[in-house]
């Protein structure tokens, strides 16, 4: 007795579409949605009542989510199935908030002389979200000043010296600026202290719109207090507090935060630490 198996699939060859690969969807991967033409980052994968979505972010900061369809999504212009990653085993972080290879187990090196200054209680507590494990291992403390206008007197009155440098963060620091001016004054007058800033009004500028889930920093007209018509500009409550922690809370590594302050700090923490 003779029999023939038939595939399931009667599909003619010449019309069945060829395989694509299957690539996990892992953070940071570049892609590109083949309906829309967006590219940008993988951000996260979510499950979904209506099936898994992938969040991209473009060079712009700004996120969109799609659906992972089959054949959905282009690598390096070859058109790709993006699926989840697999669960990855719990383990250490092998780096810390900043980026910097975590040291497991390192205690607490005792204070240094030399300090770092920032301008007031909400840049100190940005730099410890992002900077606290380094700066413990390095033993730098960060304080700050309320305001940069006693600067000088107050660099006088902490006597800089090679064993004891001062490193200082200002906010709002461009050319013209009182900023600016008073930074020289300090900066000429001892080689032991090294005075940066960053170009923001406020530092809450510096975290990045997207990682607080808003589409940019209202503009604030001048003489309103700056902090205030953020508030009224995003339509939140007229509670600074309030909404510094929702800020603050935002922030997860340096990744959140803009370059131009970054760069400042490190610089702040390499001329403190220098020669140890």
């Amino acid at each position: 007795m003779w029999s023939k198996r038939y595939s399931p699939d009667l599909t003619p060859p010449w019309k069945r579409s060829a395989p694509v690969p299957e690539i996990p969807a892992e953070p940071d991967l570049v892609v590109e949605e083949v309906t829309t033409g967006f590219c940008g980052a993988v951000i996260r994968c979510e499950k979904t009542a209506q099936g898994p979505t992938v969040t991209l972010e473009d060079r712009f900061g700004k996120c969109r989510v799609f659906p992972m369809e089959p054949r959905g999504f282009l690598l390096d212009g070859r058109v790709v199935t993006l699926v989840r990653p697999a669960p990855a085993p719990p383990a250490a972080p092998a780096r810390t908030a900043s980026g910097s290879l975590a040291v497991p187990g390192a205690r607490a090196r005792v204070a240094r002389a030399g300090r770092i200054y920032v301008e007031g209680r909400h840049d100190a507590e940005l730099v410890e979200r992002v900077w606290g494990d380094d700066l413990r291992v390095e033993g730098v403390v960060v304080e700050y000043l309320e305001g940069v206008d006693d600067l000088p007197s107050i660099v006088r009155a902490f006597g800089p010296g090679p064993d004891a440098r001062l490193g200082v963060l200002v906010d709002h620091l461009v050319p013209g600026s009182k900023e600016s001016r008073i930074a020289a004054e300090v900066a000429a007058e001892s080689p032991h202290v090294l005075v940066v800033g960053h170009p923001y009004v406020d530092v809450w500028e510096a975290v990045k719109p997207a990682s607080v889930g808003i589409p940019g920093w209202p503009t604030v007209p001048r003489g309103q207090d700056w902090k205030t018509g953020v508030c009224r500009g995003l339509g939140w409550p007229e509670n600074t507090g309030a909404a510094w922690q929702r800020i603050l809370s935002a922030v997860r590594s340096y990744k959140d935060l803009e370059p131009a302050l970054l760069g400042r700090v490190e610089e702040l923490i390499d001329f403190v630490t220098v020669g140890t």
